[in-house]
């Protein structure tokens, strides 16, 4: 079986979530990364974005999702995930990465992040 991926990378959203209320108010700045992995052959041979995954569709879901404040940036990422296994029929594995800029952790850190895999059989 082939394994194509395609990703969003990069996506810069300003939004307001966090564990804190005082985050969801102020809001902050968020990096989101997306892979999805399927199968393109289809798309590869007759070159019609029907065979594929459109990343307008990633990028739709993921402002939209990210629209909605939320505590913690598993839900998010879970979110994101089970709207895109429901858009694509074709893909197989989806991986989101969700980073908050300058965290409020009472020192210097750039980012937090975290990253989900998930597999459409598992």
């Amino acid at each position: 079986m082939n394994k194509d991926i395609v990703s969003l990378e990069g996506i810069e959203i300003y939004a307001f979530h966090g564990f804190y209320e005082e985050e969801r108010k102020i809001g902050n700045q968020y990096v989101v990364d997306v892979h999805v992995t399927t199968n393109f052959e289809k798309a590869a041979q007759a070159d019609e974005l029907s065979g594929t995954v459109n990343y307008e569709t990633i990028y739709a879901i993921v402002k939209e999702e990210m629209a909605i404040p939320t505590k913690l940036l598993e839900r998010l990422a879970q979110r994101m995930v089970d709207r895109l296994f429901n858009a694509f029929d074709i893909v197989e594995e989806i991986q989101i990465s969700v980073a908050k800029q300058n965290p409020p952790i009472g020192g210097v850190a750039k980012q937090s992040k975290i990253t989900m895999v998930r597999s459409k059989n598992s």
